[in-house]
């Protein structure tokens, strides 16, 4: 500490003189940098994430996503705490409970700071210039795999920053070396690699490895904004294990996670390239048909069933009741697609399981 309104680190003179070596400061928007904060904000569910740096004055944002501004003061930073402990990621669960942020000016008006989790990028030397972080207006934990998947992003963008470095030394010194660019390009591809791979993982259910609920939002809006526009078939169909909550009291919880697993591969067994499968919550399962109208969806649904009903279970039969829904005249909402599937399969469920039901014939 010394006699500024924040805190500096002990090796401030170093951490900032290599903070001017990667010349990163004041630099344009690149879109790998933006793509590592997408990540982090798909990851930890939280409206705001960025890349910041701090200098001796000021906090600024390499890359920003939920705050227009680009800098702010280094006194108002949470990330000149975060940058103290290189070696850990600083979480506030609730800042109106932290003494250091209850009266910050980004908790008391907007952006109306309530959470904060900000890993450090860190040098080889143990600098640390800034973080990668995200921001929350709500107060709220965060999951181990979430911290995690911070501090993966954290060493990837420093890879970024080491990356950089390096070009800017080629370029100064005129090394034109083709094997060493050869491997500069080769480290690029394995950032994207990384990259991928944490944005499907935000996309798949861990258990089942089909689409998550979150990716079912998302592709079902658009498949029905989609058939809106070129006035094409779309179609919806929810899927429910029957009885599977007496399958858990009875098997265990390791085996009703068999069963989901073993369900959710035999329906990516049964559906066309096109289609979606995905979990929907619990024992449920949600499968998109583009381009499909409500006699086709009906056969899938029916064929659906059939393979579940007769493949080979470990502990006891499971069937599967199925609820179909078709895009029509009216639908206004990819909403009303999902509540006709979801009446669907209710009804299936009344009508005593293992059943594939349609919409009704009348509608309002």
């Amino acid at each position: 500490m010394n006699n500024r309104s924040y805190p500096t680190p002990e090796n401030e003179i170093s951490r900032l003189k290599a903070l001017r070596e990667y010349k990163v400061m004041d630099t344009l928007p690149e879109q790998a940098y933006d793509n590592f904060t997408r990540l982090a904000s798909i990851i930890c569910s939280t409206p705001i994430a960025l890349i910041t740096l701090l200098d001796d004055q000021r906090q600024w944002f390499k890359s920003r996503i939920g705050l227009e501004r680009s800098e702010l003061p280094r006194e108002h930073a949470f990330c000149s705490h975060a940058i103290m402990r290189p070696e850990d990621i600083m979480i506030v669960h609730d800042t109106m409970r932290d003494e250091r942020f209850t009266n910050n000016p980004l908790v008391m008006a907007a952006p109306n700071i309530r959470f904060y989790a900000g890993t450090p990028l860190v040098t080889s030397n143990g600098e640390a210039l800034g973080t990668i972080c995200v921001f929350d207006t709500k107060p709220r934990e965060i999951t181990q795999d979430q911290v995690d998947a911070l501090q993966v992003l954290s060493r990837e963008v420093m890879g970024q920053f080491e990356l950089r470095r390096s070009i800017v030394i080629l370029e100064q010194s005129m090394l034109k070396q083709e094997n060493y660019i050869d491997q500069l390009q080769e480290y690029q591809r394995e950032l994207e690699k990384v990259r991928a791979e944490l944005e499907n993982q935000s996309l798949t259910d861990p258990l089942t490895s089909v689409n998550n609920r979150r990716s079912f939002d998302t592709r079902l809006e658009e498949e029905f904004l989609r058939a809106q526009r070129y006035k094409a078939a779309c179609s919806l169909i929810l899927i429910d294990i029957d009885f599977f909550k007496q399958y858990n009291d009875a098997f265990g919880h390791t085996a009703g996670d068999e069963a989901l697993k073993a369900v959710a591969a035999l329906l990516k067994e049964d559906v066309r390239v096109h289609d979606m499968v995905a979990r929907y919550g619990g024992e449920e399962f949600a499968i998109i048909l583009p381009n499909t109208d409500i006699k086709g969806a009906m056969v899938m649904g029916e064929r659906f069933r059939r393979s579940i009903q007769r493949a080979s279970w470990k502990h006891k039969q499971l069937t599967i009741s199925v609820g179909v829904a078709s895009l029509h005249e009216g639908m206004q909402k990819s909403a009303g697609l999902l509540k006709e599937s979801d009446m669907a399969l209710y009804r299936a469920k009344q009508a005593g399981r293992n059943l594939v039901i349609g919409p009704e014939l009348n509608r309002d």
